[in-house]
């Protein structure tokens, strides 16, 4: 898509974030805009900053993880915006941390149904008008680059990254295969500046989300190193822009962090050598010294 002027976009998470930095970066380009986050408040004051610069913004509450309330923004964005030309499947969460033996059931769903099972509710909703119209569009999909890599002590988010990733590679075959003028990026970053370390604050009650954790001196170490990296990340605003070019020449992968390829070289080559999956040395570097 070279022409993105008067175009509509769908954008999850779009109250903070990623999120919120690629609508501004579309706004820019004169995109029309459909808010989508769970937080009511920062929501608010996203889409008043943005219709401020002269965005045309519909601001939609909404749960990722529930079919019902995305079958109800959806319709909502469909009935105002029409055909929606740009799907920013960005909403998120960190899951549940620490040894998968040590994790709860609710751990599991929560990470799932937010981060999987968001990406699927508006491919199902969203894409079939949009076929429908024979208008052009994209669809990008925000997985990280623990889709392409195995981290410890995150094993729900990383399994949901994982499986985003393959979700937009099998959407791109299908809708090439059927002649669509769509396409697909899955974006892979590494560290950004965002909250998601304390996407917890969303996360709904259940019995077990409080069950006290007896995480390893190993495990204490890497969540906080891992903050400290989220903190130092890169700004969000470069991703948003990585984002807009990758539409624009219509790229599939999205990596915004180069330095972190050898990871994936890595786990690659341990695949096609059929070894141990082992730590890659920029992680052993990292959280334990070696």
């Amino acid at each position: 898509m070279k022409d993105l002027a008067n175009k509509a976009a769908w954008i999850t998470g779009g109250a903070s974030g990623i999120g919120l930095a690629l609508a501004h970066r579309l706004a820019a380009e004169k995109v029309r805009l459909v808010l989508v986050d769970i937080e009511q408040g920062p929501l608010d004051a996203a889409a008043a900053a943005l219709r401020a610069a002269g965005a045309d913004v519909l601001a939609l509450r909404a749960d990722v993880s529930s079919a019902d309330q995305m079958a109800s923004a959806t319709a909502q964005a469909l009935e105002h915006a029409g055909p929606i030309h740009i799907l920013c499947n960005n909403a998120g969460v960190g899951g549940g941390g620490g040894p998968m033996w040590q994790l709860t059931d609710s751990d599991w769903t929560w990470t799932i149904d937010v981060n999987l099972r968001g990406v699927t509710h508006a491919i199902r909703l969203l894409v079939p008008p949009l076929l429908a119209s024979g208008e052009e569009g994209h669809i990008v999909n925000t997985a990280s680059i623990a889709g392409l890599t195995s981290t410890p002590f995150m094993g729900p988010y990383t399994a949901t990254k994982h499986a985003v990733v393959a979700l937009s590679e099998c959407l791109a075959k299908e809708l090439e295969l059927v002649g669509a003028k769509v396409g697909v990026s899955v974006l892979c970053p590494g560290f950004v500046k965002t909250k998601i370390a304390s996407s917890h604050r969303n996360r709904p009650r259940s019995a077990d989300a409080s069950a006290p954790r007896d995480a390893s001196p190993t495990a204490s170490k890497f969540a906080a190193v891992l903050d400290q990296l989220v903190a130092s990340g890169i700004p969000a605003e470069k991703v948003a822009d990585d984002v807009v070019r990758a539409i624009r020449d219509s790229r599939f992968y999205i990596l915004t962090h180069p330095e972190m390829k050898p990871q994936v070289e890595h786990r690659m080559r341990q695949i096609l050598e059929e070894k141990q999956p082992g730590i890659d040395p920029l992680f052993r570097q990292l959280f334990t010294g070696g």
